[in-house]
């Protein structure tokens, strides 16, 4: 069964053809562009973001060669949101993107209330989620229409419906994690009771139909981007890892049936729900790693991300980078920390600072990486990795070092999408099992540790120093 299956991402929308046999037929991706605003506000115009579904898709089909295709797949950011009207879909709001920190104070309003939150939820009341940002929506640009995250309202102008899945709505700390509904004393903490919540499907269920791609399609397959990549990579059993190096990068870990809470400071949502089961993940985030890497490049240290390796010195000399550039996540969650370089001297040239970014990068991820362990109660043996910056041979011999574990590399770019289109095989083949839907695959490079575990645990030290020496000083709350 051949599926058209859409990634809806923060810096573009990536359409594929994938065919179980043949594989990945055909590709299409098409730019989107988040403003950036003072006050940590980052912005996606909806209109492009439709657009660019539509185009992306359009282009991959007729890339294709007129293969048919029998159901289309949408992944979605996770937790970006707007507010629309119901009746005539039309956007009433810019979408309010994941990395946006303009519901800060909302969060920190509410702090008394963070470990009532975890426990009901698994995640961390932090402006990263989709809730602090629907309330932020509320109180500031308009009280019409329905606020939801970005996946309901590119459905409901695909099929019409108005849903969104399980995996996503896990991320939105309005969703009871154990019961996997919508809570309404949650919604109500947020200032939300009465908002209008979509129906939350299994990522196999055929949600609606679409005509916009040509022909009647069923849709489905719908799920969050980063459990998507989770099941591309055949993480089915708990303690199987992935990280994935996009514009942020996401360390996740199958928790099998049970919703962990985290004792690390990381999160747990739902991996996916497929076949009437609903395993769990835990996850922790890195916000920039493809975006420092543009950072970079605006700077004028790199000319692009294929620069990288050509670039950056074999020692970073004593270097380090703190990827805060949009706030720090888990196990901090302080939106107010900012990056840093430490270590430099007059001898510091520009290819000292690309290593040490990569560098930082990896120990930001490294760090995840033991948390994890420390959340499953084994360390984990290997880490499995995708995304743009997987290319970076720097970055994976890296993680391997700072994580000491080995890397396998993912052999396709599109590890969000592949997961999409297993998903969507599932509700139109009814008879076939998850694993089956995945397709087998084995690393396109392994990266091993070539550093000892003292310098590697050095190395860390010496960063998670350079963390705390920057971090601002919180105030005391009355």
């Amino acid at each position: 069964m051949t599926v058209l299956t859409i990634d809806q991402g923060t810096s573009g929308t990536k359409a594929l053809v994938v065919d179980p046999v043949d594989g990945v037929v055909a590709v299409a991706e098409v730019p989107v562009t988040p403003v950036y605003l003072p006050g940590g506000g980052v912005e996606q115009d909806p209109e492009q973001l439709l657009a660019s579904v539509l185009e992306a898709g359009r282009l991959a089909l007729e890339r294709a060669g007129g293969r048919t295709v029998q159901a289309v797949a949408l992944a979605n950011q996770g937790e970006t949101v707007l507010a629309w009207d119901r009746r005539t879909g039309r956007p009433l709001s810019q979408a309010i993107v994941w990395q946006d920190r303009r519901s800060e104070a909302l969060c920190t309003g509410l702090a008394d209330d963070k470990e009532w939150v975890a426990q009901r939820t698994g995640l961390v009341l932090d402006p990263y989620f989709s809730a602090p940002k629907m309330a932020w929506l509320r109180a500031n640009v308009t009280r019409g229409g329905v606020v939801t995250t970005t996946d309901t309202w590119l459905v409901q102008q695909l099929t019409g419906a108005f849903v969104t899945d399980a995996s996503t709505a896990s991320r939105s700390l309005l969703l009871s994690l154990d019961s996997v509904d919508w809570d309404p004393e949650l919604t109500a903490l947020f200032g939300l009771d009465g908002e209008e919540l979509p129906r939350i499907v299994a990522c196999d269920e055929i949600v609606g139909t679409t005509t916009a791609f040509g022909g009647v399609l069923p849709v489905a397959g719908l799920v969050v981007d980063q459990q998507a990549a989770l099941l591309a990579e055949g993480c089915f059993t708990p303690g199987t890892a992935k990280c994935t190096y996009g514009t942020g990068a996401f360390l996740l870990a199958n928790t099998g049936d049970k919703a962990l809470r985290s004792t690390s400071g990381l999160t747990s949502s739902v991996a996916w729900r497929a076949r009437g089961e609903t395993p769990y993940c835990v996850d922790g985030q890195v916000y920039t790693a493809a975006s420092a890497v543009r950072w970079l490049q605006d700077l004028g240290f790199v000319d692009t991300a294929a620069d990288l390796d050509r670039t950056a010195a074999s020692d970073p000399e004593g270097v380090l980078f703190v990827p805060a550039l949009a706030g720090l996540a888990a196990p901090w969650w302080r939106p107010d920390a900012t990056a840093a370089l430490t270590g430099m001297t007059l001898s510091t040239r520009r290819e000292h600072l690309v290593l040490a970014v990569l560098q930082g990068i990896a120990a930001q991820v490294a760090e995840l990486a033991g948390l994890v362990a420390a959340d499953l109660g084994a360390p984990l043996t290997r880490l499995r990795a995708d995304g743009g910056l997987t290319r970076s041979r720097v970055l994976m011999q890296a993680q391997a070092d700072l994580a000491q574990i080995p890397v396998d590399v993912y052999p396709s770019q599109h590890a969000t999408a592949l997961g999409a289109a297993a998903l969507a095989r599932l509700a139109i083949e009814p008879e076939l099992g998850l694993e089956e839907a995945v397709p087998a695959w084995t690393p396109g490079v392994t990266f091993e540790p070539v550093w000892s575990e003292d310098r590697a645990q050095d190395h860390r030290a010496r960063w998670r120093a350079a963390v705390d020496a920057t971090l601002p000083q919180e105030e005391p709350h009355d």
